[in-house]
Formats: structure tokens, sequence, C-alpha cells
């Protein structure tokens, strides 16, 4: 009874959408907006048997409005409670440009992946084989690439796009390539180097999750730009006297899930701003508040 009663205090808001004062017009939005997102069935409803553009445009303004308020939310609470699933914060993110992503399937299709991975390895494997199988299905069986030609483009941070396309950047690269192989529980992490996400091979998967690391448990470094070509310290070192940055250990030691995160919605929030594009640049810079701790 009290449903019934909810939808029908609903629709009858929803009828209302075409008031032209602005004042009660806001009135009646902050209604709507108190449902959250189980007013979105009925405003999708309301939208396809309308044919008044104005209200139409009302109608996706607040599904729109009311999308971004859950998807602070669930980001705020994987912050606090679930960073340690780093494809999850991945999803989430990319749900800011598609919030009817399906997340089960992202999920199968990157599960596909560790287990092609999985089937080529063996106990006796060192570390550097390893990577080198990881190599090899990624970017040799999956064709997985950088994005060179359009590498500010913002679908190269959407998981969605990366698993259709095979190209990505360096972060969003790094994270499917570090998802992968902790799947495996193979110790590799992200480091949060100043314009290129890079990866550290540690001593172990302890050294990486609980972030107690030093610099003599990084065994090496993999970049997953550069179809996963490992190099070591001295290479980043003079990477960072190249780019006249200063040096710094978070250049060359792990950094937590969270601040991947905020790096790549960081990294976005650049995309859109070169592109001119104001509002995604002021619904990210909201959004990236729901990782403050």
């Amino acid at each position: 009874m009290a449903d019934n009663q909810e939808n029908n205090e609903l629709d009858a808001l929803i009828s209302l959408l075409d008031e032209p004062d602005k004042e009660m017009f806001i009135q009646i939005c902050d209604k709507i907006y108190s449902y959250g997102s189980t007013a979105i069935p009925m405003l999708e409803n309301a939208w396809e048997n309308s044919f008044d553009n104005m209200i139409q445009q009302r109608i996706e303004n607040i599904i729109h409005h009311i999308q971004l308020d859950d998807l602070y939310a669930e980001l705020h609470n994987w912050a606090h409670f679930g960073y340690i699933d780093l494809l999850k914060g991945f999803i989430l993110v990319s749900r800011f440009q598609y919030p009817d992503l399906d997340e089960a399937k992202m999920i199968k299709q990157i599960g596909r992946i560790i287990q092609d991975i999985w089937l080529e390895l063996n106990q006796n494997l060192t570390a550097l084989e390893k990577i080198k199988v990881i190599n090899h299905i990624l970017f040799d069986i999956y064709k997985f690439k950088g994005n060179k030609v359009n590498i500010n483009a913002p679908e190269n941070f959407y998981i969605n796009n990366i698993l259709d396309s095979k190209k990505g950047n360096s972060t969003s690269l790094g994270i499917i390539y570090s998802v992968m192989a902790q799947g495996l529980k193979i110790p590799v992490f992200g480091i949060d180097l100043p314009k290129h996400f890079i990866l550290a091979y540690m001593d172990s998967m302890t050294e990486g999750s609980e972030r107690v690391v030093n610099k003599n448990k990084v065994l090496f470094y993999i970049n997953p730009f550069n179809k996963g070509a490992l190099f070591t310290r001295n290479e980043i070192e003079l990477y960072i006297k190249k780019m006249l940055l200063s040096p710094k250990e978070s250049c060359f030691l792990p950094c937590d899930n969270i601040d991947v995160i905020r790096r790549m919605i960081v990294e976005l929030i650049d995309c859109y701003e070169k592109a001119g594009n104001k509002v995604k640049m002021e619904e990210l810079n909201i959004l990236i508040k729901a990782l403050d701790l």
C-alpha cells in the first residue's frame, strides 16, 4: 500500500515538470531527488510518453543528477570500505560517463583474460617469466596497446571502451594490468609517477597490499603503455631529471588504490578541460571529493 502511495506521489510530481515558475520547479525537483534511483524508471517512462522537448530535457537533467548522487555515494563507500578492489573503483569511474554500464559483463571480460593468463602460468616460473606470460596474453594475444594517436581522449579512461577498442592510456592500461596480476596473486602495483603511470613488481603480495614498502622490495618496474617493457630505478631517475621533476620516494614505491583512482579522475578532468567541457569538469571536481577520507 505504501509503495502505491509513493508511486502516486511521484507520478504527481513528474506531471508538474512543465512548471514555468523557476522556484516552484526547483522545489518539485528537490522532492523528486528525495526518491533517489527508485524514481528513474518512472522518469524514463514519462520521457518516452512526452512529446515536449523542454520536459524531456528536464527529465534527462533530473535523471543525470540522481545518477551522479548515487555514484558519489558509491565511490565514497568504496573509498572507505572497498578500496582493496581496484577493478570496482575503475568501474565506478567509468559509470560517470556510462551510468548503465554492465558491471557483470566487465568483470566477466576481465576474468576471461585472467583465466587465459593463468593457463600459461606454473609455480616454477620466475617473476620475469610471469611478466613475460602476462605481456604475451595482453599485448600479443588480446592486442592491448597505448592510444598514442588520441592520447587526450576521455574514452581512454572508461573500462568498457578500453575492453572494446583494446586501446588506453598509461593509467587505464596500468590499472587493467595490475588488476590482472593481482587476480593471479602476482604482486604488481601502481606507482603514481607524474605524467606517466607505471607499475612495480614487488617482492611479495604483502609488500604491495599493505603498503609497508621500501625500495629494496621492488624487483623491477613495468611500463604498461609500452607493451609491458621492463626497466629499473635508474630509468625513473633519468625520467625525473628529464622532466625537471622533484625526486620523491612516491615516484618509486606503490601507492594505494584510492590514489590510483584519484589520479585517474584528475587526468580525466584535464582531458575535459582540454576539450573545453566545463560541465564535465565541474561534475568530476565534485565527484573526486568522494575519495576524501
